[in-house]
């Protein structure tokens, strides 16, 4: 069955999390309330940064874009946990599990990419203070961005492409939530040689460059901190860094557990919960992580609820006039 055409198999069967019906039920409502939390925090972060005349500055506009690109990355894999929940399904069509690959790859690429991003706007913010606006302009800006969306485009169309080829003829049962890589490398009948190596090479590549980009960044953003004579000056600079690399160790921390270290080391189990962490987990702490930390933000957030608030209640009070 080597050359076997993969339309030997039409759909895949996503085990999910657990197959115990009481565990079922208490996970479904945690990644419901995880994702209702992830769409409404980082919509909140958009809806903030575009109202808020004091948040037009770079680090804010990729903030409320690392929100929005954690909104669909998150609706990515979860609206069909929930839906195979609640049709008593957990099938999905060939097509439709490669598309779900290839976006899990695309937002998983544009994470990284503006967490790199904003570690750049960082440091230049904090190590060269006086050349910030200038170099930090909106035309770099909209390049950096336009630049990270067509290599994570092309990076998850490379990896979707290489998954095409491969042949599915036996086993159509993945121990997963999602259509991820690694679980369906395992089950292919083909030679996946190709496709483990170009994620051990290419993939490596997208992944470190920026995560090294990151670490340098931060060193010199230490070195220039500690130099500050001040120790709350120090401690400003430090406090509006924390939540950055508080995101970045845990999306990187989970991101390498699962797909590169050797296959050898990889359970089901294990992996999935990774992913977990990553995928559903990850998104949703970003705004609590980015708001708890930084007052400008906090401000802006609450005059958008109490706005709103505040809104209903007119248009309730006007309503109730009229009738």
């Amino acid at each position: 069955m080597k050359g076997a055409n993969q339309s030997a198999i039409s759909e895949f069967l996503l085990l999910g999390l657990s197959r115990q019906p009481q565990k079922q039920q208490l996970l479904f409502l945690l990644f419901l309330t995880t994702y209702l939390a992830t769409v409404l925090g980082n919509l909140l972060i958009v809806l903030a940064v575009s109202t808020d005349a004091r948040l037009r500055s770079p680090m804010y506009f990729f903030l409320s874009q690392l929100s929005c690109v954690d909104v669909c990355f998150s609706s990515t894999t979860v609206p069909k946990v929930l839906a195979n929940h609640i049709l008593g399904t957990h099938t999905i069509s060939y097509p439709g599990c490669l598309t779900q690959m290839y976006f899990v790859f695309v937002f998983v690429d544009m994470d990284n990419f503006l967490l790199a991003v904003m570690a750049y706007d960082r440091f230049v913010a904090i190590c060269q203070p006086l050349h910030y606006t200038a170099k930090m302009t909106p035309q770099l800006c909209a390049r950096l961005l336009s630049g990270s969306w067509v290599v994570a485009s092309l990076n998850a169309l490379l990896h979707t492409l290489l998954m095409a080829r491969l042949s599915f003829c036996a086993d159509n049962a993945i121990p997963h939530f999602f259509c991820d890589v690694t679980p369906l490398l395992k089950l292919s009948c083909s030679d996946t040689g190709l496709n483990r190596l170009m994620i051990l090479t290419e993939g490596s590549v997208i992944m470190i460059a920026p995560f090294v980009c990151i670490l340098a960044s931060y060193v010199l953003i230490a070195g220039a901190v500690l130099r500050v004579p001040s120790p709350r000056g120090r401690w400003k600079a430090f406090s509006t860094c924390g939540s950055h690399l508080a995101v970045v160790c845990l999306f990187y921390g989970t991101i390498i557990a699962v797909y590169f270290n050797p296959s050898s080391s990889h359970s089901a189990e294990k992996d999935t919960a990774a992913t977990v962490l990553y995928t559903v987990v990850t998104p949703m702490l970003n705004p609590f992580i980015y708001s708890l930390r930084n007052r400008d933000l906090k401000e802006a957030l609450r005059r958008v609820v109490l706005t709103d608030g505040c809104t209903t209640v007119l248009s309730t009070k006007q309503s109730s006039l009229c009738h």
